[in-house]
């Protein structure tokens, strides 16, 4: 097998990145695409800086395991393959598992900061940055949190004010200008799918 073509996917909280990359993935098998994701890599809670009020801020760089995360990521480009155990965004009702990645002939790596570390980007032949507005991206942010991580409203807007969205605007925003295509994700995503998705076959069957 050549070497993967690797595409990074980005964008602040709430843009859509994980439901856009799940309706790629419903269309390949685990032998052609490869779906790496940064949050599996945030470090410990005890181990997450605090910020002025004591609140632990999980939406800086120092956040992640960031050297694991290239090395992984590094691996899986060589053929390798990479085992970890899933990050439950400290959950009491979630367990975690292990999971299991292989390579393939198309690596997608997702996270907020996946432009900004330099070691990360240089390995992307392929930017996408998802975009929306941030009424819609506040309102998903707690729908989500509140679904799939137990967080109260309160905390969840705390942290959407101090944490998440200046980390937007210092770190992530700024990285737009590198991406090869912006996907608008106010209304619907069908149209970077039928996009993305023929773009990918192509790469997996040449790339085999």
């Amino acid at each position: 097998m050549q070497k993967p073509y690797v595409i990074g996917i980005t964008g602040g909280s709430g843009s859509g990145k994980t439901t856009f990359i799940n309706r790629l993935f419903q269309q390949f098998s685990k032998e052609e695409v490869c779906f790496l994701s940064m949050d599996n890599y945030y470090k410990v809670r005890d181990q997450q800086i605090k910020d002025d009020n004591e609140q632990y801020n999980f939406d800086l760089p120092t956040s992640f395991r960031r050297q694991d995360f290239f090395d992984d990521l590094e691996t899986l480009v060589n053929g390798g393959s990479v085992r970890l155990m899933e990050y439950t965004f400290n959950n009491p009702l979630a367990t975690a598992k292990e999971i299991v990645y292989s390579t393939a002939p198309v690596i997608i790596v997702e996270g907020i900061f996946v432009f900004y570390f330099e070691e990360i980007s240089k390995m992307l032949d392929l930017k996408i940055f998802l975009d929306a507005s941030e009424h819609l991206k506040l309102i998903r942010r707690i729908k989500r949190d509140a679904e799939e991580r137990n967080y109260p409203l309160d905390d969840v807007l705390y942290r959407y004010q101090y944490h998440v969205h200046p980390t937007f605007e210092q770190f992530i925003l700024p990285m737009k200008a590198q991406a090869d295509i912006i996907i608008n994700n106010n209304h619907r995503l069908d149209g970077a799918i039928e996009l993305i998705a023929p773009f990918l076959k192509e790469k997996t069957n040449r790339l085999k």
